[in-house]
């Protein structure tokens, strides 16, 4: 007998439609979805461009290694577009993981790897020794420099020859105060009219979570591990280039950005 769940992530309460695991993991991937949307509406575009640079140049059947993974955004749209890639995912907060594994349960070609970037012995758990394609998105920026140029540096290990890093994120060049200023101001608005028609923010969304029967207390242990959310340093885009091709890395540049992102793409 198929396992049934509440399949309805709407904060509606009880009585909501039963479904499989994997309608459970398709109804919080979707509102997982919305709610980045909604500090990022070009975020399609992104993983689009993304995509189109893995394919350029390391071919339509990838190893790829998503970093920092959450739900299995990056996996669900490489795996729709290159059928024959393989991915490993890898995170440390449970609650993600348990809808990523749910959406992925039974594929062959995804595995995915709970593991803290902060501990230096975290590749030792991945099921590859190296990979065509390290891919990471709205994620790194939740550590300091010190820490994340370590970790390009292992990264740069774990990335074979002629093998692609792409960290797509929020990079701030605190050279350009007026722009960046003008931005943040008109993104808040919008944001703001977003958030009276009723769009979840991340708190909304997590305190969704939290009454969720199977992510409750996966919840509760992420925010043991996490705390609130806090941002790292957020370096400016050349930083970035600069300290892949130090770790390791031939070419490094910017091969997309929005007003306040940035995708930056880095060679071995």
């Amino acid at each position: 007998m198929t396992d049934t769940v509440d399949t309805n992530p709407t904060g509606t309460g009880a009585g909501t439609r039963a479904g499989t695991r994997a309608d459970w993991a398709a109804a919080w991937q979707r509102s997982w979805d919305r709610q980045q949307e909604w500090y990022m509406p070009d975020r399609e575009e992104r993983f689009r461009v993304m995509l189109d640079m893995v394919e350029a140049l390391v071919g339509p059947e990838p190893r790829v290694l998503d970093l920092a993974c959450g739900t299995g955004s990056i996996t669900s749209r490489l795996l729709d577009r290159f059928p024959g890639a393989t991915s490993t995912g890898v995170d440390l907060d449970p609650a993600l993981l348990a809808i990523a594994e749910g959406t992925f349960a039974g594929d062959a070609r995804v595995s995915l790897v709970t593991a803290d970037l902060k501990d230096p012995a975290w590749t030792e758990a991945l099921p590859y020794d190296t990979y065509d394609a390290v891919l990471t998105a709205t994620a790194l920026h939740w550590l300091h420099s010190e820490p994340l140029a370590a970790l390009y540096g292992q990264l740069a290990g774990l990335v074979r020859d002629g093998g692609v890093l792409m960290n797509a994120d929020h990079m701030i060049d605190t050279s350009t105060p007026r722009i960046n200023a003008a931005e943040r101001a008109q993104r808040h608005a919008r944001m703001d009219r977003e958030k009276a028609a009723g769009v979840l923010d991340w708190a909304d969304w997590w305190a969704l979570a939290a009454k969720d029967p199977v992510l409750a207390e996966p919840t509760a242990r992420r925010f043991e591990i996490y705390g609130e959310h806090a941002d790292g340093d957020m370096p400016a885009p050349r930083w970035h280039a600069d300290t892949l091709r130090a770790a390791g890395f031939g070419e490094a540049r910017t091969v997309w950005a929005s007003p306040s992102d940035t995708l930056l793409l880095a060679v071995k």
